[in-house]
């Protein structure tokens, strides 16, 4: 078995070993994963962060050993909050553009440095982790949320150059050092449900289903009758007990099935 980490800003995940394949994810800079199956040009990971699967390009993996890894699943990752944010490394100073949720392995908060494999990074800005009480928490979920308005939609994508409706919410949880699955239909499996949407609080996560009852939406409720949510971009709607009312179009867009309470 072996390791990897992203030394890359964004490394696209596709469903199949083939550039040409669909992009179900990313991965962003310093997240790590496992390497579950190789061929000569791609690897199959599986992510530490949500046990995500999916194949990437051999070229864009740096390896990491075994007990690296393991030393990396101990503790939340502290996490760039900027919208866009520099890093650089101790011997050279080559930048990297790097996007918010991304990880800083082993991070020194008062040096302002990470270790990345046996590289050491310097980074400027704001960087985020868990900590913070319920009140504190809501307010900074929808802060984190509204970074991302007018991102465009993007199959797969968790970065303000473009993101999904699941890719939004998983990252802006991250951003508050919360863990989430990757997808829509695994994050409805999380929290408490609540009966009406009138019980809802900001930061809970609001799930739609489609004809044939899969959920296949998900969005971040701001307060009672608004959601931020990814459809053609990252947008403000409103919401009720039947779903999303396209604030444009004044059209339901989305069916709502349920809302879920994922913090207390």
């Amino acid at each position: 078995m072996t390791y990897g980490i992203s030394d890359l800003s964004v490394i696209p995940v596709r469903k199949e070993p083939t550039e040409k394949s669909e992009m179900l994810s990313q991965i962003l800079f310093g997240e790590h994963f496992e390497v579950i199956e190789s061929t000569e040009k791609w690897s199959k990971v599986k992510m530490a962060f949500d046990q995500y699967e999916g194949w990437v390009d051999n070229l864009m993996i740096t390896d990491i050993d075994e007990d690296l890894f393991h030393k990396l699943n101990k503790d939340f990752p502290v996490v760039a909050n900027d919208t866009f944010n520099l890093v650089f490394q101790e011997k050279d100073y080559s930048n990297k553009l790097i996007v918010p949720g991304s990880s800083f392995p082993f991070c020194d908060l008062e040096k302002k440095t990470f270790m990345l494999a046996d590289k050491l990074y310097h980074y400027q800005g704001v960087v985020s982790s868990n900590g913070k009480n319920p009140d504190e928490l809501r307010n900074s979920l929808i802060e984190s949320a509204l970074k991302y308005f007018n991102a465009p939609y993007l199959w797969g994508g968790r970065t303000p150059y473009g993101i999904d409706c699941s890719g939004l919410s998983q990252i802006v949880y991250k951003l508050n050092g919360i863990c989430l699955p990757r997808d829509a239909r695994d994050q409805v499996k999380e929290g408490e449900v609540l009966t009406f949407v009138e019980e809802a609080l900001p930061g809970d996560l609001a799930f739609f289903d489609n004809e044939e009852g899969q959920i296949t939406h998900v969005g971040i409720i701001w307060d009672r009758h608004k959601i931020i949510h990814a459809s053609g971009k990252v947008r403000i709607d409103n919401v009720d007990h039947i779903g999303i009312f396209n604030v444009d179009t004044k059209q339901y867009s989305h069916k709502l099935r349920v809302i879920k309470r994922i913090i207390p």
